[in-house]
């Protein structure tokens, strides 16, 4: 919903504050049905299916239940509109259903971090990118949150200049347009200090080396630091050890892979750098409580185990620099019409 609402409000502004009628939107849901929010709130399907194919762009705006909602009848839906050669969007995990539809397959590709590493193993043809957004030739992709914001906000300056973009933001208090390349997840104040740098350098190369974990010695040559000084900053930014913080961040990208991809609980053990699957039962039953299997379950066990072309190791755009996770208690050629979004 915040996605939703973030594009769509954009739009609004725009026309309210421009006093024309810039842009028009419509709903549509391949079933023509009214579709609930994981807020409980409810969006009316309003637009005609068979008008898309008419719309300057087609978004798809994606929640927590994009898989189980993306049947034949979205990809069939999507793969027209492609065809007909309409420039296809999507907001948050919509993505999901551009990917499994084969409309992604070559393209960058932004999504939100916490898809990240579940969707790149699933579609390695895609280029995933831990961006804001991303345009690219007659994809736009958008990672989720207030990003939809921002996107729109970028498709409004290429069309109606900066002054409409400064009013828009003036009025929703935003006080920095993010680039298309911004970082998703950004460090809080709070955890900037001497030897942030070092820290973060030592974090993105954890997060670039899941499958197979880098002695913590060759860590801290890496960022040219001794091991007893890499100990002192994760101690002085996390109140921890650096192997606790390396164990931590393997076991979440575990959790990711087990709620958002139908990699079998082995694949997931090695893919997250485990010799033994009793090692890494143990591990995941510290810190989250329960087993990798009952966190399957916990999440509807919708995706059936399946032997994929997967690939463990990172992704080119896995291995950007990452803002650090807390685990303490621009723009594309537009065309000459005002767009209809649905």
């Amino acid at each position: 919903m915040i996605a939703f609402a973030n594009a769509v409000e954009t739009l609004r502004m725009a026309n309210y504050i421009s006093r024309r009628p810039l842009y028009r939107w419509s709903v549509v849901s391949p079933e023509q049905t009214a579709v609930t929010a994981s807020n409980g709130l409810v969006i009316t399907s309003i637009g005609d299916l068979a008008s898309l194919a008419e719309c300057d762009m087609v978004f798809v705006c994606g929640g927590v239940n994009i898989r189980h909602n993306t049947g034949d009848a979205v990809r069939r839906l999507l793969r027209q509109c492609a065809a007909s050669g309409v420039p296809i969007g999507a907001l948050c995990t919509g993505a999901f259903a551009l990917a499994s539809a084969g409309l992604l397959d070559g393209y960058r590709c932004a999504i939100h971090w916490e898809n990240l590493a579940a969707i790149s193993e699933e579609f390695p043809k895609v280029r995933f990118s831990s961006e804001v957004f991303i345009l690219d030739r007659n994809r736009i992709t958008c990672s989720g949150g207030t990003a939809p914001l921002h996107l729109m906000l970028h498709l409004v300056r290429a069309r109606h200049g900066a002054k409409l973009v400064m009013d828009i933001s003036e009025q929703f208090l935003v006080e920095r347009l993010r680039a298309s390349d911004d970082r998703q997840r950004i460090p809080q104040p709070a955890c900037i200090g001497p030897g942030y740098q070092h820290l973060t350098e030592a974090a993105a190369i954890m997060a670039a080396s899941i499958e197979e974990p880098l002695p913590l010695v060759e860590l801290a040559s890496a960022v040219a630091l001794s091991l007893r000084q890499l100990e002192r900053l994760f101690h002085r930014y996390f109140n921890m050890n650096p192997a606790q913080y390396y164990m931590n961040l393997r076991l979440r990208r575990a959790q990711e892979l087990l709620t958002h991809s139908s990699l079998m609980i082995m694949q997931v053990t090695v893919a997250c750098g485990f010799q033994s699957s009793s090692h890494f039962c143990k591990a995941y039953r510290g810190l989250f409580g329960h087993s990798p299997s009952e966190e399957r379950r916990r999440h509807g066990g919708t995706a059936e185990p399946r032997t994929p072309t997967w690939r463990a190791s990172p992704s080119p755009a896995q291995l950007e620099p990452a803002a650090l996770p807390n685990f303490n208690p621009l723009v594309a050629k537009p065309h000459q019409a005002s767009p209809e979004i649905p």
